[in-house]
């Protein structure tokens, strides 16, 4: 029996009732040679993890746009953040790890420089809008390699539904779908704190007194209340004293943090540069790299290629193309 025959018969003699198991996959968009070692989550997760678009995340803006200082959060270790947290859950559930891996570090494959910012600025430009959920299984299913990666189903749902009012079809999916709330909402906090926009004693009184009083701390008790409410059941929910807790606190870094702070004094001109450079490429089509410069309309590739910029290479162009060169930086 093969090393991955041999995982797939453990999952379906050990893993939970309600659980994704490898080998009851709905599979992929082409059929493949399966693996004689790695199931076809595990081999979706290392497909992502090799990815352009994930190495990518290390330079894309979490909140703080080109912060000073080492300790900030980025794209990518918020998606890291992201799939411990879930992996830790999914393990005390006896849900599929790798599933849940793979979908946690493609969720964010798709977002665009300087955060939600650069969101907002394509969804302004676009006719049909633009989400980054959406882009991340565009990446996926196109732009990487210019054929997509070809996952499997239930990781492309996943990525697809970890945000928005869809419910992702499987539990590891929603395990997902919770935990980047719970990541975002409390390392967001932590870095609101480094950066000396707001105080511990700012934070809700009535937060504090349920989810606690420590980082570490209110992370420990979101996650144990998932795994106590969701244990044996067919889909993944919170209590209503946690989820009501942790609601509030996002409503409080709404508040305090993601509008009118400091935080946010420099994303309106990132969202002007990033329109700028759309509206750029739109009318100089041949300039895209030859990567973006297929199969679609040209308002998509050029879409396509702005979002898929780090920070600093979308500064490098605007710089390059609109800054005269006697007034750049030396």
């Amino acid at each position: 029996m093969l090393i991955r025959e041999q995982t797939e018969k453990w999952e379906l003699n050990h893993l939970a009732e309600f659980a994704a198991k490898s080998s009851l996959t709905r599979g992929r968009a082409r059929p493949e040679t399966e693996c004689e070692v790695r199931t076809c989550f595990q081999r979706d997760r290392d497909r992502i993890i090799h990815s352009k678009a994930f190495r990518r995340l290390k330079s894309k803006t979490q909140v703080f746009i080109a912060p000073e200082g080492d300790h900030f959060r980025t794209r990518l270790t918020h998606t890291l953040e992201v799939a411990q947290i879930a992996r830790t859950a999914a393990r005390a559930l006896r849900l599929n790890e790798d599933l849940t891996e793979a979908i946690a570090l493609g969720h964010d494959l798709g977002h665009t420089p300087f955060g939600h910012g650069g969101e907002q600025a394509l969804n302004e430009v676009m006719e049909n809008g633009f989400q980054h959920n959406v882009q991340s299984l565009r990446v996926v299913e196109k732009l990487e390699q210019r054929k997509g990666l070809n996952l499997t189903w239930e990781v492309r749902d996943g990525i697809v539904n970890h945000t928005g009012p869809q419910t992702p079809a499987t539990l590891e999916g929603q395990v997902v779908k919770i935990c980047d709330r719970i990541a975002y909402i409390n390392h967001d906090i932590d870095d609101a704190i480094r950066a000396g926009i707001i105080t511990p004693e700012d934070i809700p009184a009535e937060c504090l007194r349920v989810l606690g009083n420590r980082h570490s701390e209110r992370i420990n008790t979101m996650v144990k209340d998932l795994i106590k409410c969701s244990l044996g059941a067919k889909e993944i929910k919170m209590s209503r004293e946690i989820s009501t807790a942790m609601d509030e606190l996002r409503r409080f870094l709404f508040d305090r943090v993601y509008i009118g702070s400091r935080a946010k004094w420099e994303e309106n001109k990132a969202k002007e540069m990033l329109k700028t450079l759309y509206f750029y490429y739109l009318e100089h089509h041949t300039e895209l790299p030859v990567e973006y410069n297929f199969g679609d309309e040209h308002a998509r590739q050029v879409c396509d290629y702005v979002a898929g910029m780090t920070d600093r290479y979308a500064i490098a162009q605007f710089t390059r193309i609109f800054v005269p060169s006697g007034f750049r930086q030396q």
